[in-house]
């Protein structure tokens, strides 16, 4: 796929979205996610092909949402809310891409930095709610968590993320990013094949208390960066034999399928 976004750009919306306010839950409200979790009922039966059917039902969930002040939830539940609002709407643009029969999400006019939800009066682009919003959590998990239609992002979950279980969701799908393809261990040759999206967000992992952050990461400390959530051995080996870093192409072609 040799569609791929323009990094000048993606940089200069980053640094847009800090005008975005930040997070401040403090609440108690408890956010329900049905209309998510029938679409992702779909996508576990169909992949990208039950999209366009539910664009409906994504549109009624994003409104839903929408008509919640998230900062009436606590923080958990407020990470979970901004991390499904998210990903709806990247199942959205990916289900726009599929109705056009486009190769690529990156087809759809604005697909990431045009507007896609208005919460509490202010107009969110993917691009807001994820630099403005989620990486404000100070969490670098979310990088396993967040979807975006195309074939080498990680691969969603089958349930919403919940605030009660929202620790648990991220570190489950922290792993299973990792141990799907996210980082490849190569004995032979001692490398270990990372994500792209480890690059270009490794930072966050070395420094997650300086999320969001534009500062690029160094490429030799991510092994043991993100040693906490590979497999035992895996981790065991990373820490021995400190392997070269080697990151891979990033496919965007158009894809969406369940861990």
């Amino acid at each position: 796929m040799n569609t791929k976004p323009n990094a000048l750009l993606i940089g200069w919306r980053m640094l847009y979205a800090r005008r975005v306010a930040a997070p401040d839950p403090s609440g108690t409200a408890v956010v329900d996610h049905t209309l998510l979790a029938e679409v992702l009922k779909a996508v576990s039966a169909d992949g990208v092909r039950a999209l366009p059917s539910a664009l409906s039902t994504l549109g009624r969930y994003r409104d839903e949402l929408a008509a919640i002040n998230p900062d009436g939830l606590d923080a958990d539940e407020a990470l979970a809310y901004w991390i499904n609002l998210y990903n709806a709407g990247a199942l959205s643009r990916a289900g726009d891409a599929r109705s056009h029969d486009y190769a690529s999400v990156l087809r759809v006019p604005g697909a990431f930095f045009g507007v896609w939800a208005t919460v509490q009066g202010v107009t969110l682009s993917l691009d807001d709610i994820e630099h403005g919003k989620i990486r404000r959590f100070k969490d670098p998990r979310i990088h396993g968590a967040l979807v975006c239609g195309s074939v080498s992002c990680p691969t969603l979950s089958g349930t919403p993320f919940v605030g009660r279980d929202v620790d648990q969701q991220l570190d489950t799908q922290m792993r299973s990013y990792l141990s799907n393809g996210g980082a490849a261990i190569d004995r032979t040759t001692n490398t270990i094949r990372l994500s792209r999206i480890l690059k270009w967000y490794g930072a966050d992992f070395q420094r997650p208390n300086a999320m969001p952050t534009l500062r690029p990461a160094r490429a030799s400390k991510m092994a043991e960066a993100i040693r906490p959530w590979l497999a035992e051995d895996d981790a065991d080996y990373v820490e021995l034999h400190r392997p070269k870093i080697v990151f891979s192409s990033y496919d965007w072609g158009l894809g969406c399928s369940i861990t």
